[in-house]
């Protein structure tokens, strides 16, 4: 399958699938005028998979379902989650399990992936690519659980935290890149983009 495009590549709608607003957020930096259209599939989410399957899978499950409908757009889609003790933390159903997911979190360091998928349907473009990044969390109590649980919604969040929001509150440090953990690695998504000759 094809890694790169023709100068035509700079015609072709872009399309991002997916919902999450913090994605939107971080690709409108990157300056290239793209579209919304969130992918009508069910995740993979089991606590006890690959972390990187999981994401891979994920991503390119949006991407295809995008692009087999919107053949002639180049589509990215991305999925995020968190990883610690061999258990994948995605989005908390509830309240209960958010704080159970911090509480786990508080103290130690966990590692966050994104996979990305981009995908064009009509030229058979194909790209996946997969970032790593670590987290550390201060220790935190209830009180400081329940304090955070206060000021942020974790029901739309992998691990059941925001690393751009109250950062103070809960990390200690993290290493690799920090838009990565927000969900979408802005450093890599540049570096595909500009392969497929929609960032000069």
């Amino acid at each position: 399958m094809s890694e790169t495009l023709s100068a035509d590549a700079k015609r072709s709608p872009f399309i991002l699938a997916s919902g999450s607003p913090r994605r939107r957020e971080l690709l409108a930096r990157l300056g290239v005028p793209f579209t919304v259209v969130v992918a009508a599939v069910t995740e993979f989410e089991e606590p006890d998979a690959d972390p990187r399957h999981l994401v891979a899978h994920n991503a390119a499950l949006k991407a295809d379902w995008v692009s087999a409908r919107h053949p002639d757009a180049i589509v990215l889609g991305a999925d995020t989650t968190v990883f610690l003790d061999n258990t994948v933390l995605n989005k908390p159903a509830d309240l209960a399990e958010a704080r159970s997911m911090l509480a786990m979190l508080a103290g130690r360091t966990h590692t966050v992936f994104t996979g990305m998928a981009i995908r064009c349907a009509a030229t058979g473009l194909a790209i996946d690519e997969r970032v790593e990044s670590t987290v550390t969390f201060r220790p935190l109590g209830a009180a400081d659980i329940e304090a955070y649980l206060g000021l942020v919604n974790p029901l739309d969040k992998a691990g059941a935290y925001s690393i751009q929001d109250h950062t103070e509150r809960i990390v200690a440090g993290y290493g690799g890149s920090f838009t990565n953990i927000m969900g979408l690695p802005i450093e890599t998504t540049k570096q595909i983009l500009t392969r497929c000759g929609l960032i000069a």
